[in-house]
């Protein structure tokens, strides 16, 4: 990104499946990365134990205004060539009728109010020319929006993209490369075991898309392939 040794990333979300696998292909890549997980051990903590140091876990629940401020003020000092963020729940695959308001609720906060919140909360450590990041989908995608189902996980991410497109213009002249990414449909809780991708087939393109984007101007809704996705 801004500098060409000792890259540093923070990967918000990364205890399991994508966010776990991205942060690993960073580290792979010779990246300096710290990973935020809500629970301590688990696979996160064991990468990090075999990393030579390049790895460095941090607890963090997101959803959870003192503990983001805390972790804000544990990384003081950092210098950030990349902040992405990853979080995402899926509450079931039905239509909007039969879903509570308070799933609703949970849903919106947790994959487009949080996110942002965590970008704001962080994005002072990024580096000029460095990159923000949130993992998005391809369902938040409006035009593309001609299947039934999910419908309020597809509202979420629609809602995610809406605020980063007004976090983008905020802050459109504070030089950080800004990206929403879809990973592809991969074999996780949310994607399913009948996904055509796994984690590690499209976190090095993720990554890929990532190093090759830095220093872009403006914001971005790209897929794992570097494809722009449509609004």
């Amino acid at each position: 990104m801004s500098r060409t040794t000792e890259r540093q990333a923070l990967v918000i979300g990364a205890s399991r499946g994508l966010g776990l696998t991205l942060a690993e292909e960073l580290t792979r890549r010779d990246w300096q990365v710290v990973a935020t997980t809500r629970q301590s051990g688990g696979d996160l903590q064991e990468k990090a134990d075999a990393s030579n140091g390049r790895l460095r876990v941090e607890s963090l629940e997101m959803t959870s205004d003192e503990q983001l401020a805390a972790l804000r003020e544990r990384l003081d000092g950092t210098k950030l060539d990349l902040l992405f963020v990853n979080a995402a729940i899926d509450r079931g695959n039905l239509p909007i009728t039969e879903v509570s308001t308070e799933t609703f609720a949970e849903v919106m906060i947790t994959n487009a109010l949080r996110p942002l919140r965590t970008l704001e909360a962080l994005r002072d450590l990024v580096v000029p020319g460095g990159t923000v990041a949130v993992m998005s989908s391809r369902q938040g995608s409006i035009s593309l929006n001609t299947r039934p189902g999910f419908e309020a996980y597809k509202a979420s991410k629609a809602a995610l993209n809406q605020l980063m497109r007004s976090y983008s213009t905020r802050y459109a002249e504070d030089g950080h490369t800004k990206l929403l990414i879809h990973p592809g449909h991969n074999q996780t809780p949310l994607g399913g075991s009948g996904a055509p991708l796994t984690a590690a087939e499209s976190m090095p393109a993720v990554v890929d898309v990532l190093e090759a984007q830095a220093g872009a101007p403006g914001l971005q809704f790209l897929d794992l392939y570097g494809e722009i996705v449509p609004w």
